[in-house]
């Protein structure tokens, strides 16, 4: 068996036309769209997606602005930027891109931001709503993970919601921007959920859960985690993973999953790249619209 790949770019092609769409009529509704990111030090996959989203906002025609801040960087720093972010009436949409410098408080920063311009849900209220199942704003990266399997479902012919509630979904990973949000996700499709992340590996029981799954996300941040064995035979695999190597002659991106070994061994994959990050990114700029409407219903 050899799996179908579900070709993330195909399906971002589709979404950004519907994106355009919500964009022409926020503009008609004379709604100020602008997103803004935050990034402090100089992490190579932080920038390797802001250099994403920067395309894909310029693709879009929704302004961006870029902070970046030195590594070094006090919190006091961080939070001062962060308000100036949230009274700047061009950005209807903030994200604090990740990994932050280990020195700063991750929790205080997105504490800080206006929960209205959150486009990723990362402040308390809007992960709180996104626990409770009544979401302002569905994170990204988790939103694009649904959304490849239910545009791969539908071509097919299998109806999603069926779908979910006879599945079990196995997330690899606990993050708080992907993680966690993807387990959030599945118990509102009405899936059975397993969380584990990478650790179960350490005592040879990652493959005890991994082989439960009819669909599994990897969002672990390990280059190679997810190996045939740990595969249940015509499983969806979805990858997360965005993983900076060297490979002797410089670097390349390589997901979480093997994928030579897994290929041949699912029912459906995602590639990286390719997969889930070209959604992920016009997503964002969905979300940014989406907010725009929020703060004008709010003011």
């Amino acid at each position: 068996m050899t799996a179908h790949v579900i070709d993330g770019r195909k399906i971002a092609a589709a979404l950004s036309e519907e994106v355009a769409a919500e964009r022409d009529a926020a503009a008609a509704r004379g709604e100020r769209l602008g997103l803004a990111t935050l990034s402090v030090g100089d992490d190579p996959a932080a920038a390797a997606y802001l250099r994403r989203i920067d395309r894909t906002a310029a693709r879009l025609r929704v302004p961006h602005r870029s902070v970046t801040l030195a590594g070094s960087a006090r919190i006091e720093e961080v939070l001062a930027a962060v308000h100036e972010l949230n009274g700047d009436p061009s950005v209807s949409g903030i994200l604090v891109l990740r990994p932050l410098p280990e020195h700063l408080d991750e929790a205080e920063v997105f504490a800080a931001l206006d929960p209205v311009k959150d486009v990723e849900a990362v402040h308390p209220e809007n992960a709180g709503l996104l626990a409770l199942g009544t979401p302002r704003y569905v994170p990204s990266t988790a939103a694009a993970v649904y959304h490849l399997v239910d545009t791969w479902l539908a071509e097919i012919g299998e109806e999603p919601s069926a779908f979910y509630r006879r599945s079990r979904i196995v997330v690899v990973g606990r993050s708080n921007n992907v993680g966690k949000p993807a387990v959030s996700l599945a118990y509102a499709k009405q899936a059975a959920v397993t969380s584990v992340d990478e650790w179960a590996s350490v005592g040879g029981r990652l493959g005890t859960h991994t082989r439960r799954g009819d669909v599994l996300i990897v969002a672990a941040g390990v280059p190679g985690l997810i190996r045939a064995e740990h595969v249940r035979a015509g499983a969806v695999v979805v990858d997360v993973g965005i993983n900076v190597v060297d490979d002797g002659g410089g670097s390349r991106i390589v997901g979480d999953v093997a994928w030579d070994e897994v290929v041949g061994r699912a029912r459906a994959i995602t590639p990286v790249p390719g997969g889930v990050g070209p959604v992920t990114d016009v997503w964002l700029i969905r979300t940014t619209i989406l907010a725009a409407r929020h703060r004008t219903e709010t003011t």
